[in-house]
């Protein structure tokens, strides 16, 4: 037995005979997916139980149509599994051939939709204070191929809709807008929505709303609803009749609950987001070195992303994001790489030839932001973001 004197007696160690786990910070993500309470969704679904319809334009689906086209202020909605079949179908029903004219700064996504429908997509540069498509170099793009504009909303900031519907009624192009970012987003209290020929909307689980995947057409022709029913559905129209060959796009109703939970609580979620942008410009707005996005005049943003763009060194945006990673913050280099620099698009489209979308691509960076960020924590990232832009 060991007694007390033993204890006193006896040399301990300078270091432990184990490992002792490295302290590290606490880990901030790039974004959070919001979720209601458990007990909202599962009462939400609970009816499900009982009907069993699951999927195939449900009573929830239904209601979340509806809901949508109240919120976003657009007179019709189709809801689809997720936004990029919702934009392929998009481009199909239209009957979109040839040429498309969109913007190499923006997600996978949406060059993907076109080449997978057999278009060639052809890259127009970005403006220098909002990052989305600049209107003013459109018109050179236009050929006899072209048949359409697919302009990307970018950061919840909106694209210069009247001069983009000007044009494209003078060269009878069609008008696709990507509205990935830009959930509840109003032009002088018009609804982003309502736009173009279509808008696409994404519901991913990282958006500002969300229905787990999913996504949504926003379009002011009632006639083209039907279609989008029929396209996303295998060409279905009645029990013995398929009408053309279609997809399988639908939104099932365990997303459609989600969503209708999300939607109840969505504008407490953009202040809150509001509140953490309004935090970081307090702290990074006279930082030398890093560009913020200026509000758009008569547009109300959703806060969907922060992103800063380094104005000295290129090389600073990727000093910045690994000092951030080895303290714990996850940012994101977003958009980047161009999409005329992904593998697939290499020697077909020289991103020399945006040079303001590869310029700002190469010193973009996208700061954590979600409801529940905190003041201490957004404290933390600005320090790491000033230290590194002194450095």
């Amino acid at each position: 037995m060991l007694h007390i004197a033993d204890l006193q007696s006896t040399v301990l160690p300078t270091s432990p005979p184990y490992p002792v786990p490295k302290l590290v910070p606490r880990v901030v993500p790039v974004t959070k997916s919001v979720l209601p309470s458990f007990e909202e969704y599962i009462a939400e679904i609970q009816a499900l139980w009982e009907t069993r319809w699951l999927t195939n334009n449900g009573s929830k689906h239904q209601q979340l149509e509806r809901s949508l086209e109240d919120y976003l202020k657009v007179e019709n909605v189709a809801l689809f599994t997720n936004g990029h079949l919702a934009l392929e179908t998009a481009i199909e029903v239209l009957g979109l051939t040839g040429e498309v004219i969109t913007t190499p700064f923006t997600f996978a996504s949406t060059s993907h939709a076109l080449i997978r429908k057999g278009l060639t997509p052809v890259y127009g540069d970005i403006r220098a204070d909002n990052y989305t498509l600049d209107a003013t170099k459109l018109e050179r793009l236009i050929t006899t191929k072209t048949s359409a504009i697919l302009p990307v909303h970018v950061y919840g900031n909106v694209c210069d809709v009247e001069a983009i519907e000007e044009i494209a009624k003078r060269y009878g192009l069609k008008v696709i807008y990507d509205a990935a970012h830009s959930f509840g987003v109003t032009v002088n209290g018009r609804g982003i929505g309502t736009y173009g020929d279509v808008s696409m909307f994404s519901f991913h689980a990282t958006k500002v709303f969300h229905t787990i995947e999913g996504g949504a057409l926003t379009f002011n022709d009632p006639q083209l609803k039907e279609r989008f029913n029929r396209m996303k559905n295998f060409g279905i129209v009645g029990p013995e009749t398929v009408k053309e060959p279609g997809g399988n796009a639908k939104m099932n109703e365990f997303q459609a609950a989600m969503g209708i939970c999300n939607l109840r609580h969505i504008d407490e979620l953009l202040e809150l987001r509001g509140r953490v942008r309004a935090s970081y410009d307090r702290r990074l707005g006279k930082v030398e070195g890093i560009r913020l996005l200026s509000p758009q005049p008569g547009v109300q943003t959703n806060h969907s992303y922060y992103p800063i763009v380094f104005t000295n060194k290129v090389n600073r945006r990727d000093e910045v994001h690994d000092m951030l990673e080895r303290e714990g913050i996850y940012s994101r280099k977003y958009f980047y790489p161009l999409v005329t620099d992904y593998d697939w698009n290499l020697n077909r489209f020289a991103s020399r030839r945006t040079p303001t979308a590869q310029c700002i691509a190469d010193r973009v960076l996208t700061l954590p932001l979600y409801p529940e960020l905190s003041e201490e924590d957004v404290a933390r990232i600005c320090k790491v973001v000033q230290k590194g832009v002194m450095t």
